[in-house]
């Protein structure tokens, strides 16, 4: 089941057309001022649940210590520790399973850490921000807020494969009593709380899914945890603690993250019957993105290459043709530019790195926004030819001021 992030998916919202509107203006002899319109918003998706690598078999892993006061916790599931090495209190505290502290087998577990860090981040939230999350029923999707806080219950309704993410820019922090419940098969597996600092958890009722901190993670006496506390620069510090890692998850090696294509070229050009045309649509995105036709038409003779964008061909036939053209790679939204390519005869003038307009034409200028002709030249022409006039009078009068001075 892919994890639908805003923007909604494409079936909710149709392709973006940008016609990239470009205003043109003589001034003396300053040349063009070009102006573009803003760049597309492209979304970042993931299909599954985010891969943590090796790290997925810890229950703690932490950066600089990992300390237990004094207390019966249990972590049923590994711990471990790099490069830090200070281990405190186990036992009292227990581990249900291995402990790695400052080898090789935790090194690499912080390496995919901090990879599966950066894939959380990189995820399009939805456009509204969130804080406290009390009271509120979410469905599967990324959610972001600056600090993100839970005074009380917040619920979580999917599927078994729904995946969650929660985006705090600094920290997390739940109230005693506070808890996340699981509804319609929702799995703590697919729960991730990405923290930009520290997070912390004061108990009294369960806390679901993995944390993945940048900084630390400390609980307070009674708390639950159905998941993983991983930090990956500071400590992990526990009181009364009892953290079950999930089991039976799918580890996320199969997710596939998807950025959606946004049109980085400019609109096609002109071009002239009889000789070779050679243009391409350029766009960011992962994966590649795949081009079609999905308004007007190219000129007779030209062809669109679906793969690499490229426009090419000998145009056959006069006249002016509007065409749209899409990228798309499976990821919403798609991104389209719309081009007017004029075409002229044989021997026709052109304005190099402009499409060609038939002389005399008053149109919309190519690749701007505005109604002109020759006439806006010769505006310009005329206007800097003014002012050389007026320069040359003071020159004029000052000499003959100079003059009958003497």
């Amino acid at each position: 089941m892919r994890l639908e992030l805003s923007p909604p998916a494409r079936s909710a919202r149709p392709a973006r057309t940008r016609p990239r509107l470009f205003a043109a203006a003589a001034v003396v002899t300053v040349g063009l001022l070009a102006i573009g319109a803003g760049p597309a918003n492209a979304a970042t998706t993931i299909d599954g649940p985010i891969n943590l690598g090796t790290a997925a078999k810890y229950g703690v892993l932490a950066g600089s210590t990992v300390t237990n006061t004094d207390s019966p916790t249990t972590i049923n599931g590994d711990l471990g520790l790099s490069p830090g090495s200070a281990v405190t209190n186990f036992p009292p505290g227990i581990v249900n399973g291995i402990q790695d502290v400052t080898n090789e087998v935790a090194a690499t577990a912080k390496n995919d850490l901090l990879i599966a860090m950066g894939t959380a981040s990189s995820l399009t939230p939805a456009p509204q921000q969130v804080g406290d999350l009390t009271g509120l029923n979410l469905e599967p999707g990324v959610y972001a807020g600056g600090e993100i806080s839970l005074t009380g219950n917040v619920t979580l309704t999917g599927a078994a494969e729904s995946v969650w993410v929660f985006q705090a820019a600094s920290t997390l922090d739940t109230a005693v009593g506070s808890s996340v419940t699981l509804v319609g098969g929702a799995s703590a597996c697919n729960v991730f709380w990405r923290v930009g600092s520290s997070a912390t958890l004061r108990g009294g009722a369960p806390f679901v899914g993995t944390i993945l901190a940048d900084a630390s993670i400390s609980t307070q006496s009674g708390t639950v945890v159905e998941g993983r506390l991983l930090a990956s620069t500071g400590a992990v510090t526990l009181d009364n603690t009892v953290i079950t890692r999930p089991a039976g998850c799918d580890d996320g090696s199969g997710s596939v993250v998807t950025t959606s294509p946004e049109i980085t070229s400019a609109p096609l050009p002109g071009g002239t019957v009889g000789t070779t045309y050679d243009s391409t649509v350029t766009s960011t995105g992962s994966p590649d993105a795949t081009y079609t036709v999905t308004s007007g038409a190219l000129p007779p003779g030209l062809v669109l290459d679906s793969v690499t964008g490229g426009v090419t061909g000998t145009p056959t036939t006069p006249g002016t043709y509007t065409v749209t053209i899409t990228a798309s790679n499976g990821g919403a939204p798609d991104d389209s530019i719309e081009s007017t390519i004029v075409i002229v005869p044989p021997g026709t003038p052109q304005v190099p790195g402009q499409p060609a307009v038939p002389a005399g034409d008053i149109t919309r200028l190519p690749d701007t926004g505005f109604q002109g002709s020759t006439l806006a030249i010769v505006a310009g022409s005329l206007l800097g030819l003014g002012l050389l006039a007026g320069i040359a009078s003071v020159i004029v009068r000052r000499r003959r001021r100079d003059q009958l001075g003497g």
